[in-house]
């Protein structure tokens, strides 16, 4: 079984994470939840996740960095989780880096759940990784579940910079995927 490192960001659709205690932040006029696991692997991957400052901050300009990093022999992850809860509407990512030139073993995730596990948790997705391959599609959209007729959509994306918009409209009869170069609002 091959393991997978991820970047991930996650907004929640219906957040369901009780009173644990965690790090958080302000992100885009939102408080998110910075994950950790405690040096235990959980999903998605499975994989280490790490709250630390060095894998997620919010720089002076108020953006968001996710990193990767290697600690005590294990490599970390990062995530993020929405304390908001949301629903239909338009869900926009602008990325500032190379997602098309990810390690091979990296998976960066932008996507919604829901901890309710009706309707596949309303996870809908989009992801940027090769998935172990040295040379694969490095993109897909994807509603949950993956393995129904037209639920992904698989491709690749060749940047010509690191700035990029990538979106999701979501409405309770469709849901419209697109990716562009550069930030651009539709």
């Amino acid at each position: 079984m091959k393991t997978f490192l991820s970047c991930i960001l996650i907004i929640s659709v219906l957040s369901a994470l009780g009173t644990v205690q965690a790090r958080t932040l302000e992100f885009s006029g939102y408080e998110w939840i910075v994950k950790t696991s405690d040096g235990e692997q959980v999903g998605p991957g499975p994989n280490y996740f790490s709250d630390r400052a060095e894998n997620v901050w919010v720089d002076s300009n108020g953006k968001l960095h996710l990193k990767i990093t290697y600690r005590d022999g294990k490599w970390y992850c990062a995530e993020v989780i929405s304390k908001e809860n949301f629903g239909y509407g338009t869900y926009r990512f602008y990325t500032e880096s190379r997602i098309d030139q990810l390690d091979k073993n990296v998976v960066l995730g932008l996507f919604t759940w829901d901890d309710d596990p009706a309707y596949n948790h309303r996870e809908i997705d989009i992801e940027f990784s090769t998935w172990g391959q040295a040379i694969n599609d490095n993109a897909q959209f994807v509603v949950q579940p993956y393995y129904r007729t037209d639920n992904i959509h698989r491709f690749t994306i060749q940047l010509n910079g690191d700035y990029s918009t990538h979106s999701f409209d979501w409405r309770n009869d469709s849901i419209t995927f697109q990716s562009s170069y550069g930030h651009t609002e539709s």
